[in-house]
């Protein structure tokens, strides 16, 4: 069995304002995205990845849900599934999604 090595980034402490009453409650201007904030969504974002933890495999009726042997990684053989959603509900992750297929 692949052992998993997760790597988190750490945190950027990003400059704050402090808060401020609004005077004028007409809509606010959109502003432009700063690279620091870019830079925050991507991390928190990035977490969003498979742990390989095994719960959607376990809890596939029809079994299709499997590991990789050469590469360890969780693989789902779309051929035998029939798309009832268990594994994108139980993902503790959220790495799986439902498409509808066309």
């Amino acid at each position: 069995m692949t052992s998993c090595k997760i790597e988190k980034e750490k945190r950027k402490i990003l400059s704050l304002r402090p808060p401020r009453k609004i005077k004028d409650p007409t809509p606010v201007e959109k502003r432009k995205v700063t690279r620091g904030a870019i830079a925050e969504a991507n991390r928190c974002l990035a977490t969003r990845t498979c742990d390989s933890c095994d719960v959607c495999s376990l809890l596939c009726p029809d079994l299709c849900i499997t590991r990789d042997s050469a590469t360890g990684r969780v693989v789902i053989d779309y051929d035998y599934c029939k798309g009832c959603g268990i594994c994108a509900f139980v993902c503790p992750k959220g790495a799986i999604t439902m498409i509808l297929d066309e």
